[in-house]
């Protein structure tokens, strides 16, 4: 990958209404690629609405004249795939099968000098969405239309030493509710029944309104105001901002889905203090005693960074040796990436490629088998599912409150019945894999369905 460092002179504006629609002509045809975060996907979609409702032409890349890229910057791999995405768009210009090139998003934000520079064969650069507090906007879902990302907050409150996104993204900021309310409605409206709360730090939701504002509050809303939605899952939380109000609320109310993915990034003091996460191994502990106390079905998800500058050997056992004791549902493991301009870019012991590499697969390896025992409890229970897809004759695919999008396991639906995408049903597992879970499905007089 080419030589980054972060841009200097040139700093292209935020957008609130993109200025390329002022532009937009009858004839001309566009297409967009969206790189990233589903918080990046919601951007995306509300790029789309407004160009939609500026009439454009939103066509196939095949068949598009200019194309829209929203990048992404989070970690070596990210920036990877938008610098080849581009690379990918200039062939294409070249070659005269597409005319125009905008790019914005993480990458352009960070790196305009060298985007403006090593690619002058992009015609217009941009930088990231800005947050409105106040108002909604269009969107245009890449998703299917029963579920829905909302974004109610953006940039993180924490400033981990490891993490450039406040630096990419600005303060933090939260959404007012009645905005993120009436956006879940018009969603609602549309046919979503299950929302996906989403922001670097949901739980930081409201520290920079004042007042009474916070998630618990914005959920009490939601579910007051709302009657077709039925799950709301919350994505993601910082272990440090998990209140007791927010799962007893989740105990108690049956349309939160019972999942919460707290990313704990490790679990030795030493490297928990040099990441700045005011959070102690002790503390995380018993975070995770509580939540399985007061939700005992709650499925955990988290993260972890592997080859942190200065991990030792016995920190990563410590690590391994702490996965294994909790057994979470699912983990997901990152090797380190150094990012310039943070203070973990800083500290002299960097790990080496390999032994991040090596580190990555022993934990991974270690959850497996804890995943594929985690899942065991479902066998021969009855278990609510939302049918997605059909995979082949008789099999469809499905996923329970306990997986989110994307990023988690499915339900595999034996049945000889025609299932309709967007419908919940009742099953019986019947078996379990790796990561999935397998299930029968006979009609049922009482099942819930919508």
């Amino acid at each position: 990958m080419m030589a980054l460092k972060s841009r200097i002179n040139f700093n292209p504006p935020s957008l609130g209404v993109p200025a390329f629609l002022s532009n937009i002509l009858p004839h001309e045809r566009f297409s967009l690629i969206n790189l990233g975060c589903a918080r990046n996907l919601v951007d995306s979609e509300i790029i789309l609405g407004q160009m939609k409702s500026a009439h454009a032409r939103i066509v196939p890349l095949e068949q598009a004249d200019t194309v829209i890229v929203n990048t992404c910057a989070f970690i070596i791999d990210a920036k990877q795939e938008t610098i080849d995405t581009l690379i990918n768009l200039i062939d294409l210009k070249r070659a005269k099968k597409i005319k125009k090139i905008i790019a914005l998003g993480c990458f352009t934000k960070r790196y305009a000098v060298i985007v403006k520079k090593e690619f002058p064969e992009i015609d217009e650069i941009y930088g990231t969405l800005s947050l409105d507090q106040d108002q909604n906007f269009p969107r245009d879902l890449l998703t299917p239309p029963w579920s829905a990302y909302v974004k109610i907050c953006e940039s993180c409150y924490n400033h981990c030493s490891f993490c450039a996104i406040p630096a990419i993204k600005g303060r933090f900021s939260s959404r007012r509710i009645t905005p993120i309310v009436e956006e879940i409605k018009t969603l609602e409206g549309r046919g979503a029944k299950e929302i996906n709360l989403i922001g670097q730090d949901i739980t930081a939701y409201g520290f920079d309104l004042g007042g009474s504002a916070n998630l618990t509050a914005l959920l009490k809303k939601i579910i007051a105001q709302t009657h077709k939605i039925h799950w709301i899952r919350l994505l993601y939380a910082f272990p440090k901002h998990v209140t007791d109000d927010l799962l007893d609320l989740m105990a108690s109310e049956e349309r939160i889905c019972q999942y919460l993915d707290v990313p704990l990034q490790h679990i030795s003091n030493r490297i928990l203090t040099s990441m700045n996460r005011k959070f102690t191994q002790l503390q995380t502990v018993k975070l995770v005693e509580k939540i399985r106390k007061r939700i005992p079905q709650c499925s955990l998800r988290t993260a972890f960074i592997v080859g942190y500058p200065g991990e030792t050997d016995k920190e990563f056992k410590e690590l391994c040796q702490f996965v294994k004791d909790i057994e979470f549902d699912h983990v997901g493991v990152f090797s380190y990436s150094k990012e310039e301009g943070t203070r973990a870019a800083q500290i002299k012991n960097q790990i080496s490629g390999r032994i991040k590499h090596e580190r990555y697969n022993k934990l991974m390896k270690i959850q497996q088998p804890l995943s594929a025992k985690r899942l065991k409890r479902f066998i021969g229970k009855n278990l609510e599912v939302l049918i997605e897809e059909q995979k082949e004759e008789n099999v469809f695919i499905g996923r329970s409150a306990y997986d989110a999008p994307e990023v988690d396991g499915v339900v595999y639906v034996q049945t000889k019945n025609r299932l309709k995408p967007g419908n919940f049903i009742q099953v019986k597992v019947v078996d379990s894999l790796e990561y999935d879970l397998c299930a029968q499905y006979e009609v049922r007089n009482d099942e819930f369905s919508q």
